[in-house]
């Protein structure tokens, strides 16, 4: 059975930092390698929005225009953990990160036009919140 648990929300001031963790399991060894991952965030109200998604197997990585140079995604294989590293935190940042989950990810070129799409993603975690303080 697929499981995605996120942890490593909290408060924190602006100007701050935090690491997201996500801890993936049941997926086989010879799918992980072909697995798309990515972060999402969702304020009440909204949407979810992706931030940042990577194919840690072919070294892709991508980022929503409003986080570039202070949002990091990686990937520990070997400890099935996929990471945010968000740095300088703004009031805007606050909201509920998921970790989203694709296997078998078609190809690099699919996914450089669909990361940014819910729907591309099959499995989710429950989501850490982050609470930002001005």
């Amino acid at each position: 059975q697929v499981q995605l648990v996120e942890s490593g929300g909290g408060p924190v001031q602006a100007g701050g930092s935090l690491r997201l963790s996500c801890v993936a399991s049941g997926y086989t060894w010879d799918t992980w390698d072909t697995t798309c991952m990515a972060w999402f965030r969702q304020v009440p109200g909204k949407d979810r929005e992706v931030v940042a998604a990577i194919w840690s197997f072919y070294e892709r990585t991508y980022y929503g225009d409003a986080v570039k140079s202070r949002f990091t995604i990686s990937q520990d294989n070997a400890k099935n953990t996929l990471y945010l590293q968000i740095n300088s935190l703004k009031p805007e940042d606050a909201g509920m990160y998921y970790c989203a989950a694709r296997p078998r990810c078609p190809s690099t070129g699919w996914y450089s036009t669909n990361w940014r799409a819910q729907a591309s993603f099959d499995d989710w975690g429950q989501g850490t919140q982050v609470t930002v303080s001005s």
